[in-house]
């Protein structure tokens, strides 16, 4: 490990003329040393090959890696094992660092040495770089600690925060979740205590563009990758020392018992009952009780799509126990 070093990852798939300007964002940062790790995950365009050639240009404080297209996590895995600096960045290609975020998190890390992740706020910009949201889902907040918030949403984004590269060992390899691997590292982080230290300034900006983002573009996770993402986030809130009693879990168990709903108009039911007993575990009680006996008796999709049905007509608002998400306006 290089004392003072800040290591950079992207992960990149088939978009060229954006990692071009979040490249440029790395190399107008106004600390150094730092290096990048361009991690190609099996582009079928041109990508390699510009960020080839962008290595060249830019000298030898960035490389590449090229492998067979595993998903965002396993792109981000290997650049952080070739890693060599003291603190990491994880940054996606369609994003942008502000020039003084390493400068700003580095020195609020050293002067806060119990601490493990620095962050702060990123806004949201369109492909334009009009800016669009400021701050963007949390993270004008002080926030200590990653639970119990990271059950209610993943509230800031990927590029927001700067991690001690001893935290990130400790929290080991990135998952192969096809989506919100990002958040389930977070949770392992969170698990082990990790704790955050705030630094009230622009750090990032977080793009939307007409492609698709690689880790989300709408989508969200299958029946049983939900079931091991979910599975992961409660045995890590628990972990930490997330009770019952918590706002916090409630609406936890109110999301997973929605998810095992879905799963069972989906006709997936192994994943509807892993699913329930999840939300069962959560603390989601009398209604999930009364929807294990209407399935019983109708059958889970019957169940499932009736109960979605009254949902829409009865409640048209969350119910009490289910909190804001970080993107929603306040």
């Amino acid at each position: 490990m290089d004392k003072g070093k800040v290591s950079v990852v992207i992960p990149v798939r088939n978009r060229a003329d954006l990692l071009r300007d979040s490249i440029a964002s790395v190399a107008a940062q106004s600390y150094r040393p730092i290096e990048l790790i361009i991690v190609d995950d099996g582009s079928t365009d041109e990508t390699g090959a510009v960020a080839d050639q962008l290595a060249k240009e830019y000298g030898s404080w960035v490389q590449v890696l090229h492998q067979n297209a595993s998903g965002a996590g396993r792109a981000r895995e290997a650049g952080r094992v070739r890693a060599s600096g003291e603190f990491i960045q994880y940054l996606d290609s369609d994003d942008r660092l502000l020039s003084q975020k390493f400068e700003m998190q580095v020195n609020t890390l050293h002067s806060n040495p119990a601490c493990d992740i620095a962050y702060g706020i990123t806004r949201l910009i369109d492909s334009d770089g009009n800016i669009m949201k400021e701050p963007f889902k949390w993270t004008g907040r002080r926030i200590d600690y990653l639970f119990p918030t990271l059950l209610v949403d993943r509230w800031w984004c990927t590029h927001t925060p700067l991690y001690r590269r001893s935290l990130c060992d400790r929290i080991g390899a990135w998952s192969d979740l096809r989506y919100s691997q990002d958040w389930e590292y977070d949770a392992r982080a969170g698990a082990l205590g990790a704790k955050l230290v705030y630094v009230d300034a622009l750090v990032s900006e977080h793009r939307t563009h007409a492609g698709t983002r690689q880790t989300g573009g709408g989508k969200w996770l299958s029946p049983s990758d939900q079931v091991r993402f979910f599975s992961q986030l409660l045995a890590c809130a628990i972990t930490a020392g997330v009770t019952l009693q918590d706002k916090e879990m409630k609406h936890f168990g109110r999301w997973v018992f929605a998810a095992a709903r879905r799963a069972g108009i989906r006709g997936d039911a192994t994943a509807a009952q892993e699913l329930l007993s999840l939300a069962s575990q959560a603390g989601t009680d009398w209604d999930l009780k009364l929807y294990k006996k209407l399935s019983a008796i109708f059958g889970m999709r019957v169940t499932s799509k009736a109960l979605e049905t009254m949902r829409w007509i009865a409640l048209r608002r969350p119910v009490k126990e289910t909190q804001k998400q970080s993107w929603m306006d306040d």
